[in-house]
């Protein structure tokens, strides 16, 4: 099993609001449908990040941009489309979660340089 944690400031503040929204019942139906999308797919990656649903793999275009190797891993298909990107650590067991974006339909119009990464926490 992978520790799950969150990359800062933009993913910790992002899912510390989801699950405080969540406890005050004041999410939207599609907030609520990405969080329970989300909670699955964290389950999934903790598990085993390279499970066949996730579709996990490097990308390249990031990992050069952050020195440091970029996954991505399926989120949500079809009208929605979200990927999850992420990386291994800081430590040993440890999955940073560093961003979600709609799916930047790579290798078109410079896709992945628009998109911008929360921080490893210390």
């Amino acid at each position: 099993m992978f520790k799950i944690r969150m990359g800062i400031p933009e993913m910790k503040e992002f899912w510390d609001d989801l699950l405080a929204r969540k406890k005050s019942n004041s999410l939207t139906p599609d907030e609520e449908e990405l969080l329970k999308r989300l909670s699955k797919t964290l389950k999934f990656l903790s598990a085993d990040p390279k499970h066949p649903s996730l579709k996990t793999h490097e990308i390249e275009e990031l990992s050069n941009k952050y020195k440091m190797k970029i996954w991505q891993s399926y989120l949500d298909q079809g009208k929605t489309a979200r990927r999850l990107f992420w990386k291994y650590g800081p430590n040993r067991r440890e999955i940073t979660i560093l961003g979600i974006e709609p799916h930047p339909e790579d290798k078109k119009r410079g896709a992945y340089k628009r998109i911008k990464l929360s921080d490893l926490p210390g």
